[in-house]
């Protein structure tokens, strides 16, 4: 025979488990956006933006081909990239801001346009230093997948990338006690 607290605690035990069950089918829908995207490869726009949302970015590249950003910033460190081909068929998604993504980044040869089409819109103030006459972008991105870091991207008057920086992020970077 059990007792009443022997049922209630298996039943408390039963919701627990249902519970953490639940969240963590929810929480591989959001940590896996990326598997999730890839699987849409081939479908049109629609069904990107059924799956996804309304993209907070859309660049119409050069080569005719189309990117949509799904940016997690200010206070995320992801932005996904959606690409699709001139049919408007998705090729490829990704997450940008990676540290691979974001060494791809070329000194004195790539301009606003081409961190903007790569990354999307900086989500952080723009500042403007005027003693280095360089203005910076920043976005927040885990630096080798594990560091709360900034990349730092600074143009100059020109708009041409002069300098790129790997800073801590100030939102995460805690003074020792």
């Amino acid at each position: 025979m059990t007792s009443r607290y022997q049922r209630g605690s298996r039943h408390l035990l039963q919701i627990l488990w249902a519970v953490l069950a639940t969240l963590a089918l929810g929480a591989c829908t959001v940590l896996a956006p990326v598997d999730s995207g890839l699987k849409l490869i081939g479908q049109p726009q629609s069904a990107v933006q059924a799956a996804f949302g309304k993209p907070t970015d859309v660049y119409k590249l050069d080569d005719g081909t189309t990117r949509w950003f799904y940016s997690k910033q200010p206070l995320g460190e992801y932005s996904y990239a959606a690409d699709f081909d001139r049919d408007d068929k998705l090729t490829n998604f990704r997450q940008m801001l990676t540290t691979t993504e974001l060494y791809k980044a070329k000194v004195n040869a790539w301009t606003k346009k081409d961190v903007l089409e790569h990354f999307g819109a900086p989500r952080e103030p723009i500042e403007y230093y005027p003693r280095l006459k360089q203005e910076a972008w920043s976005y927040r991105f885990l630096h080798e997948d594990q560091w709360y870091s900034m990349f730092n991207f600074m143009f100059d008057d020109t708009g041409v990338l002069r300098q790129t920086l790997v800073t801590p992020d100030p939102l995460r970077d805690r003074p020792e006690r």
